[in-house]
């Protein structure tokens, strides 16, 4: 199993955070990984994205120009990325703010009310974790329950009080996804 992944957003709407993660997340998992970010000069509200490469074999190269997974956060990464996934991929998006669509019926698409869902549990830094468990419902590159473990033991202790959010806004992420897998079988 192989799958290359890219988180991208805005800056300061978790990407790399959400990426990083991941990777962290496989690693206790005993695969092998890689994480590569990407940013620009702005910061929060300038363009961010990270690559995630995770297999059971060693990795030959983590670059990732065709992702087999694509998460976006705002519009112009949707733009961006729907078309690189690779046939047979996943498309995680975050329909609360992302109004381009795409007619690829070659992968599957999760439309995810992801900042929506956040602002409803009171914090919309939360997005980022919604679509990770909705990734994770469609795609298991690890399991759930290893990255709420995870995130218990990595999310740094200037945010230790959205601990319990994150979690519920993981379990918040697989049930959209459940839902959405479930009405197309």
């Amino acid at each position: 199993m192989q799958e290359e992944v890219i988180f991208a957003g805005f800056g300061g709407q978790g990407v790399l955070f959400a990426g990083q993660l991941l990777a962290y997340t496989a690693m206790d998992e005993g695969k092998h990984v890689t994480w590569i970010p990407s940013y620009g000069p702005e910061m929060r509200g300038g363009t961010a994205n990270c690559t995630v490469v995770v297999s059971d074999e060693p990795i030959g190269s983590p670059l990732v120009s065709r992702p087999s997974i694509a998460v976006v956060f705002n519009n112009p990464s949707m733009i961006k990325y729907r078309d690189q996934v690779k046939p047979g991929g996943l498309l995680v998006v975050n329909i609360s703010i992302v109004e381009a669509t795409t007619r690829r019926e070659d992968i599957t698409i999760l439309n995810i009310p992801a900042t929506e869902t956040a602002n409803a549990l009171g914090e919309t830094r939360l997005t980022n974790m919604i679509l990770m468990g909705a990734m994770l419902a469609a795609r298991p590159v690890v399991s759930v329950e290893t990255l709420r473990q995870t995130i218990i033991e990595r999310l740094p202790k200037r945010r230790q009080d959205l601990l319990a959010l994150n979690l519920e806004a993981i379990t918040k992420g697989v049930e959209l996804a459940q839902a959405q897998l479930v009405a197309r079988a």
